[in-house]
């Protein structure tokens, strides 16, 4: 097998975390509701770029039979660098709505996404992480869940969608996509919440078990 090869899946995983950065810096580059849309646009091509490459160098890896320690630790975590931080970067103050436009009181982020759903998504993370380390310092096998996985996609569904309505729909000017980027983002949460149960369910189960 040639040697290059065998680090292509991670110099894509890596490709990946640089393209999170850049989507980061252009991303804070918009300001709702219409200031700088083009680099909203530039900033759902780089999510949409580095979330495709996600299934490709896991997909090569394993095609290929070259699965390293350093992919099966750097790939889920650029994945939640990306999405966490595009979170984050979401519920920043550049996607605050003006007082007077608020549809709503109180709900005043153009994007759908606020602190307090960045602390959950952040702290459903951190809550299965630290399930997993328990699990697999007493030799149990801790594989990804499915609903870890379905969590992955609505989360990354959610970010595009969300940019793409605030591109050609400024919440300012059409309520109906203000609304529908709340929605998003509250099935997002709460899927990102369920998604944690089956974790919770087996370390409750093997420590009955121990």
């Amino acid at each position: 097998m040639p040697l290059n090869r065998r680090h292509i899946p991670n110099l894509i995983t890596l490709a990946r975390a640089a393209m999170a950065a850049a989507f980061f810096v252009v991303l804070s580059l918009f300001k709702a509701p219409d200031t700088g849309v083009l680099w909203l646009w530039i900033a759902l091509v780089l999510f949409v770029a580095a979330a495709a490459t996600d299934a490709l160098d896991g997909w090569l890896a394993r095609r290929w039979k070259v699965v390293s320690l350093f992919g099966r630790i750097m790939d889920p975590l650029c994945d939640k660098i990306l999405v966490l931080g595009g979170f984050m970067v979401l519920a920043g103050p550049h996607f605050a709505m003006a007082p007077e436009t608020h549809p709503v009181p109180l709900l005043d982020a153009a994007s759908g996404v606020y602190t307090w759903v960045v602390v959950v998504l952040l702290s459903r993370e951190l809550t299965v992480t630290a399930i997993r380390s328990v699990a697999e310092s007493q030799g149990a096998e801790f594989a990804a869940k499915t609903a870890g996985k379905v969590k992955m996609v609505v989360q990354s569904g959610c970010i595009p969608i969300v940019m793409f309505l605030l591109a050609v729909a400024p919440p300012q000017t059409h309520a109906w996509a203000f609304w529908v980027n709340h929605a998003l983002v509250w099935l997002t949460v709460v899927v990102t919440l369920v998604s944690a149960v089956p974790y919770i369910k087996a370390i409750v189960a093997l420590e009955r078990a121990s």
